[in-house]
């Protein structure tokens, strides 16, 4: 703990800097809570998503034994690529977070005639599982930035509410007793000072 005068003045600052604190913590509670509660959210969001995708490959199971053939395989993988994954950005409570907007496909144009007639749905198909991964992605990036600013939070409240909040309160009580012991012991010396000027006189 810095070393404190025993000052009026710093009486003061201290007292201001406490007001301070008291009136920021509940701020810092408040965002952590909120922090807190869009962590468990995306924790939600990313379980749904895995549901869901579940669910897509479920439906899927039916005619995915024509992806054994390497040779389809290969022409849905050369029919379909990822162009970007769209996003946005939100602010939750103070952080800068991407949403999720969609993916944009390039698709490789083919002559419906020569193809098979299941490429069009086997397209569909991983365009959904895709599209499931990169929400899923974008929501555990929203997880990380959330997590990263909940930790630092964190550390602000237990600065105020272990260390700042106490040292104050502390250094406020030790000053009130070195001002009450200067002005008592002022009180005894104007005592004994005029008494000694009364002593002549008597």
């Amino acid at each position: 703990m810095a070393k404190i005068k025993l000052t009026k003045t710093e009486l003061k600052a201290q007292r201001d800097a406490l007001k301070q604190y008291t009136r920021f913590l509940p701020t810092l509670q408040l965002k952590k809570q909120q922090l807190q509660l869009e962590m468990r959210l995306c924790l939600d969001r990313i379980a749904e998503n895995e549901k869901r995708e579940s669910a897509s490959r479920e439906n899927l199971r039916s005619w995915i034994a024509l992806f054994g053939d390497s040779a389809a395989a290969d022409r849905v993988i050369h029919a379909l690529s990822v162009d970007r994954v769209r996003t946005s950005l939100m602010n939750i409570a103070g952080v800068d977070v991407p949403v999720y907007e969609g993916v944009d496909f390039r698709v490789e144009s083919y002559d419906l005639f020569r193809e098979e007639p299941w490429l069009d749905d086997a397209l569909d198909a991983v365009r959904g599982i895709v599209e499931f991964r990169a929400e899923r992605d974008v929501i555990r990036e929203q997880y990380d930035r959330i997590a990263r600013e909940l930790r630092v939070t964190t550390q602000r409240v237990n600065l105020f509410e272990k260390i700042k909040i106490p040292e104050t309160k502390e250094n406020i009580r030790l000053i009130n007793i070195a001002i009450g012991d200067s002005d008592t012991s002022a009180v005894v010396r104007s005592k004994i000072v005029k008494k000694k000027l009364e002593e002549p006189a008597a």
